[in-house]
């Protein structure tokens, strides 16, 4: 099956202008199962995700803890954007270049001492040319200083659980650390954090920018935003310590997939292996979604009201891409609520089906609360009628 995989990519391996390579003499295969398909993919580690509901498609040595080079940045990037949708920065707001992020080496747009850049301005150079001068001045104006970004960044990711990361920068550059790591599940699951602020994929998705009134152009590190049907982002690193490493992600009709890859050996090989999880993804799982919407009236005995509208929450789940039109639902509604009824109580489910198999469940709840009727509004209730009857 190996031999049959690595020969249906070789096509596309020759569209990118190399021959997809196997394994080096020496290097472990990790063997593993995806979606009833068994193969490896070139690289120490790989996780195919599917962003809304985080189900991993594909995985390879998921939470070995590898050098992830500048796709550290997604970190720094998460807490940017979050300081920027909570209110506490703006994308307008404007930083002045400190010594220390401009005496940033390796990707950088040469930012210099005392220059004013805007949020939004350093945040284009970090996202699309990886810009560490850029990635620190942005830390520095969050939190104050590098240090205190460092420390949220690790506490931000036990947050998220990613168990296999450890931070000691906000740029990914490894020639003096110590422990800088994380894993290429801990990458899948920061990256699904950042893609909730979509703000980022307005960056992210673009292949050229400039800064400085048009006088210096950004060009995306990530090549398959301008070569992959439907990418649009996310972040690329490489250094001696971590080879190449990518978490790229695609959107296609409503599914967005997350495609990382740590240690690759070469640039080509990286993006070669990106697309093939992309394709694999794209190719063989739907994503299934039920909207949250209004059911039925629900008849309530002894309450202030007769009834009790019905809803379901949203509902999604990741299938084979075979069956995306077979989904079959079923409803377990009572057929009636004793009050009182609390708003938002569960009031049902729903079972979704494809033949035999269950796909997974959602909540019917009670879109409002209804209490239960006293005896004097019994009676008050009996007098009206008595009335209306006259």
């Amino acid at each position: 099956m190996m031999k049959k995989f690595l020969l249906l990519l070789l096509p596309l391996a020759l569209m990118v202008g190399m021959a997809f390579p196997v394994f080096a003499d020496g290097e472990t295969e990790m063997k593993v199962t995806a979606g009833g398909a068994d193969f490896t993919v070139d690289a120490k580690s790989a996780v195919l995700m599917e962003a809304s509901t985080g189900k991993i498609l594909f995985s390879q040595n998921e939470s070995a803890a590898y050098s992830p080079a500048s796709v550290t940045k997604i970190m720094t990037l998460l807490l940017v954007m979050e300081a920027v949708d909570s209110g506490r920065a703006s994308l307008d707001d404007k930083i002045s270049v400190s010594e220390h992020a401009a005496s940033m080496g390796g990707s950088q747009v040469f930012l210099k001492e005392g220059e004013v850049m805007t949020l939004e301005d350093l945040l284009k150079c970090t996202v699309i040319a990886s810009a560490n001068d850029a990635a620190l001045a942005l830390a520095e104006h969050i939190c104050g200083s590098e240090s205190a970004f460092v420390s949220r960044m690790n506490s931000r990711a036990g947050e998220l659980g990613m168990k296999s990361s450890h931070f000691e920068n906000v740029t990914g550059l490894d020639d003096t650390t110590e422990n800088h790591v994380t894993s290429a599940l801990d990458i899948a699951l920061m990256s699904r954090e950042l893609l909730k602020h979509e703000t980022i994929l307005k960056y992210s998705s673009l292949w050229q920018d400039s800064i400085r009134d048009g006088a210096f152009v950004l060009t995306n590190t990530n090549r398959l935003v301008r070569y992959y049907e439907g990418c649009n982002g996310l972040k690329t690193g490489s250094t001696a310590k971590a080879g190449y490493c990518v978490s790229a992600t695609a959107k296609r009709g409503n599914m967005q997939l997350i495609a990382v890859v740590m240690g690759a050996e070469s640039r080509d090989v990286r993006n070669a292996v990106a697309r093939s999880l992309l394709d694999y993804g794209f190719g063989n799982f739907a994503l299934y979604e039920n909207p949250e919407a209004k059911l039925e009236e629900v008849p309530v005995l002894g309450g202030t009201k007769d009834s009790v509208t019905a809803m379901n929450r949203a509902f999604s789940a990741v299938i084979d891409k075979s069956h995306a039109g077979s989904v079959e639902k079923s409803y377990e509604i009572p057929e009636n609520l004793k009050a009182p009824v609390e708003e938002g109580g569960v009031i049902g489910k729903i079972v979704y089906r494809v033949g035999d198999e269950i796909v997974g469940e959602s909540e019917i709840y009670a879109a409002e609360g209804v209490s239960e009727i006293t005896f004097g509004e019994i009676f008050l209730r009996l007098i009206k009628n008595i009335l209306i009857g006259e």
